[in-house]
């Protein structure tokens, strides 16, 4: 990222703009609702509580009193909430400009949603690309007649990519029982660069998309570095291992606010700085010594993005989740 002194100050006027972030009521995705609010946004902030997606509307517009922030409920472990939700947006707004992909939970206990997957893959991957896959339509027409780089998409991934399995993703087990609450961590936010890659690949820079004028989004994934959010309160409170990384990392300072942990989000979805040379990219802003900020082999494996891509699609058409 060569942008190392990005502040979300330096965001322009965002006035007529229209955002969604996922997770947006706390942490990072709370901060990433608020910049974008300040500078002019509207913006959506999609919540699984609504009372306490009110409460921190209602915090953000102490601090801003102009903010324009709408709630959107959502249960990312509900399939049925995701498609709702995405209907709702669909009936109330005709433009998308940014959509951020923020929420998600990390090495939490094994457990299936009502809708029958792991809980990590469903939340942090599955509810998301549903999610988008049905805002897709109003992103490429909001597109087509604005400037490229006017539309894009962030997905929240994590250096726990690396802890994906063997392979990268497995398609014969995704809920992954028998592995650490790690494996099935990485694996989800494998699949979030994943789906990057693919969704750069059909409507980037240089798609037929975009070069037949259908619609251009640039996305990206960010690493946002060791954030103190709520995402460690989740851990798996018997991996006595990942809770003693944890307190080490609090110990020494190495976690950072959840407000400069939105920096990387607020560069990639609304960032005067951002490139087309950088859709698609794997994107951290601010790399610190031990922190692994690069790519596994299978998230650079460009025939796993499409037969990942291709599993889901089927997947979700099985379960009436998309068309």
């Amino acid at each position: 990222m060569p942008n190392t002194t990005f502040n979300p100050d330096a965001l322009p006027d965002l006035k007529d703009k229209l955002f969604i972030v996922t997770g947006g009521n706390s942490g990072i995705g709370y901060y990433t609702v608020a910049h974008l609010a300040e500078h002019g946004a509207h913006v959506y902030m999609c919540a699984r509580n609504v009372d306490k997606g009110t409460e921190a509307i209602a915090r953000i517009k102490k601090m801003h009193p102009s903010a324009h922030i709408d709630l959107l409920q959502m249960d990312l472990k509900d399939l049925t909430s995701v498609v709702a939700a995405a209907q709702r947006f669909l009936t109330l707004e005709t433009a998308l400009h940014g959509l951020v992909n923020n929420a998600g939970i990390m090495a939490t206990p094994f457990e299936l949603t009502q809708d029958g997957h792991e809980a990590q893959w469903q939340t942090n991957y599955l509810s998301h690309w549903v999610f988008t896959h049905h805002l897709l339509p109003l992103m490429l027409t909001t597109s087509k007649l604005l400037p490229p780089g006017s539309v894009r998409i962030v997905n929240l991934t994590s250096s726990g990519h690396l802890q994906a399995p063997k392979g990268g993703i497995n398609f014969d087990n995704p809920a992954l029982k028998d592995a650490g609450d790690m494996a099935r961590y990485g694996q989800s936010k494998l699949a979030n660069i994943l789906h990057t890659k693919s969704l750069h690949k059909a409507y980037g820079p240089g798609s037929a998309s975009a070069t037949n004028n259908e619609g251009e989004i640039w996305t990206s994934c960010v690493h946002p570095g060791l954030v103190e959010t709520n995402l460690q309160e989740g851990v798996n409170k018997s991996n006595l291992a990942m809770q003693g990384v944890i307190t080490v990392l609090r110990k020494t300072g190495m976690f950072w606010s959840s407000d400069r942990g939105s920096y990387n989000s607020l560069y990639c979805v609304a960032g005067d700085g951002m490139t087309a040379e950088q859709s698609g990219g794997y994107l951290e802003i601010f790399g610190r010594f031990g922190e692994p900020t690069c790519e596994s082999k299978p998230a650079r494996n460009a025939a796993l993005a499409e037969r990942l891509e291709e599993y889901t699609k089927e997947e979700m058409k099985k379960g009436g989740w998309v068309q």
